[in-house]
C-alpha cells in the first residue's frame, strides 16, 4: 500500500522563493509508485493551504493564483490526528510521513520540526535540536570548537552589544580576526545577508546590513583557498557522497551566485587528490555526527590554499533540491538517482519513528 506524503513549502522566510524551487522539482521526483503526495503551502505571511495543482506552478509563488485549487488546512498538534486538519470542514486526514522543504527560518531551524514531534509524524531530516543548532552559526561553531573541527577564527555579536559598544566591538574583531572578515546573520541561509570586510568601514556596514536580517551577528575570518561541499545522508551509519567544488561567479558563492548565475563553476568530482577528497568526506560524516544530524545535511568546507587545510565552513538540514543544488547532484555523482535519494530519505524519516 502505498504511504501518504506530505511535501510542505514556502514559509515566512528570506528563502521562501527558492523553497518554491526545491519543492516543484522533490514532488516532480517523488516515486509515484510507492507514495501519494499532497503539497501544503505556506505563504509569506504564514497561512497554509493544500494546493491540489501541479508541483511546476509551485515556483513564484503562481500556485496561488488560482483559489479553486488552494484549501485551507494546518498540520494537527493532536497526535490522534497523525496529520492535517481540512480548517473549512474540520476533518482530520491522517498523513504518513511529512517531507519539510523549507529553507531558512521557520523551517530549517527547528520549528516546523517541533510542531511534527508533538504530531507524531515522521518527517524527513534532522530533529529539532540539531536543526536549531545547525540553523543557528555560533552554536555551530561552538559545537565545532568542541569537537577539535578546524574552522576559521570566528566571533558572534548580538544587536544589544552592539549598539552599546559599537566602535570597540569593530575594533576587536579586526584586531582577532584580520582583514577580511565574513559578516553573517547567525540565523539565514542561502548567504542571505552575508558581506565581505576589508576595512573597518565597510565591516561596520557588513553588520549593519547583517543584523537587518538577525539580532545576532557571525564574524568569521577570510579563508584564502577552494570551497568545496559534500553531501551527508543516513541516521545511525551515514554515508557521504563524492566531494564538490563551488568556482563562484562573485566575490564569494552568495545568494546570487547560488541560484540565478550561471557562470558559478561546479566541479562534481572537485578537483583534489583522492586522499584530500576522503578526508573531506570522513570530516563529513564526524561533523554531521558532532551535531546529531539525521537523515540528511550538506556540509561545505574551504580547503585553504596554505597548507591545503581542512576547515568547516556551515552545515545546511535542508539543502536546496532545484536542478542545479549541490546535495542532490553529488548523490547522483555517487550512483544514486534523484528519485532513489528521495526514497531513501522519506525511507531513514520513517525508520527514525520506529
Amino acid at each position: 500500500m502505498k504511504k501518504k506524503l506530505l511535501i510542505v513549502f514556502g514559509g515566512v522566510s528570506s528563502e521562501h522563493d527558492v523553497s518554491l524551487v526545491s519543492a516543484s522539482y522533490v514532488a516532480g521526483n517523488i516515486p509515484a509508485d510507492k507514495y501519494d503526495v499532497s503539497l501544503m503551502g505556506i505563504t509569506k505571511e504564514g497561512r497554509s493551504y493544500l494546493y491540489k495543482g501541479e508541483a511546476s506552478s509551485l515556483p513564484s509563488d503562481a500556485w496561488l493564483n488560482d483559489s479553486s485549487l488552494l484549501e485551507p488546512a494546518v498540520i494537527s498538534p493532536d497526535r490522534s490526528h497523525h496529520g492535517i486538519i481540512h480548517t473549512d470542514t474540520c476533518e482530520a486526514e491522517r498523513i504518513d510521513v511529512a517531507f519539510p522543504v523549507l529553507h531558512g527560518k521557520n523551517g530549517e531551524d527547528g520549528t516546523i520540526q517541533g510542531l511534527f514531534e508533538i504530531s507524531g509524524i515522521p518527517y524527513v531530516g534532522c530533529g529539532v535540536v540539531s536543526s536549531s543548532v545547525c540553523m543557528d552559526k555560533a552554536f555551530t561553531n561552538t559545537i565545532a570548537d568542541y569537537n577539535n573541527i578546524s574552522q576559521a577564527k570566528w566571533l558572534s555579536i548580538n544587536s544589544y552589544d552592539y549598539r552599546m559598544r559599537k566602535n570597540e566591538i569593530l575594533k576587536n574583531a579586526g584586531e582577532k580576526l584580520g582583514y577580511p572578515i565574513f559578516v553573517k546573520p547567525a540565523n539565514a541561509g542561502s548567504s542571505v545577508g552575508i558581506s565581505k570586510a576589508e576595512d573597518f568601514d565597510s565591516l561596520s556596514s557588513a553588520c549593519d546590513f547583517a543584523f537587518v536580517h538577525d539580532k545576532k551577528i557571525v564574524l568569521e575570518e577570510g579563508i584564502i583557498g577552494r570551497e568545496v561541499e559534500c553531501a551527508v545522508l543516513g541516521n545511525d551509519d551515514p554515508v557521504a557522497s563524492t566531494v564538490g567544488e563551488i568556482v563562484p561567479c562573485n566575490d564569494f558563492y552568495d545568494y546570487n551566485a547560488k541560484y540565478f548565475d550561471a557562470s558559478t563553476e561546479l566541479h562534481i568530482p572537485a578537483r583534489l587528490s583522492k586522499d584530500k577528497t576522503e578526508e573531506i568526506r570522513r570530516e563529513a560524516i564526524r561533523v554531521f555526527k558532532a551535531l546529531d544530524c539525521k537523515g540528511l545535511a550538506r556540509v561545505d568546507f574551504f580547503v585553504r590554499k596554505s597548507d591545503e587545510k581542512v576547515m568547516l565552513n556551515e552545515v545546511n538540514t535542508i539543502p536546496g533540491f532545484t536542478s542545479i543544488s549541490m546535495y542532490p547532484k553529488l548523490f547522483e555523482a555517487s550512483g544514486i538517482s534523484y528519485s532513489d535519494l528521495l526514497d531513501r530519505l522519506i525511507c531513514f524519516a520513517m525508520e527514525e519513528n520506529v
